[in-house]
């Protein structure tokens, strides 16, 4: 199982721009549909919106592609 973070967490993570980070904004632990695609989500396996720091950008992730950010 992935690792569980929370609403307000400072995570990193890997994208085509390389890697961004930001705060995690809300869980989902049930299918939800976000800009025109069903995203799969459960209790044992959540998904996290998370805004970008830099961007304002809101992005979708599973637990398994975040990184919690020290510091």
């Amino acid at each position: 199982m992935a690792e569980r973070f929370n609403i307000g967490d400072h995570v990193t993570w890997n994208s085509e721009a390389g890697h961004v980070s930001g705060r995690i904004i809300k869980i989902h632990t049930d299918n939800f549909n976000y800009r025109g695609y069903t995203h799969h989500a459960s209790e044992h396996d959540p998904q996290y919106e998370i805004k970008s720091d830099k961007t304002d950008h809101i992005a979708v992730h599973k637990g398994s592609a975040l990184k919690i950010m020290n510091g």
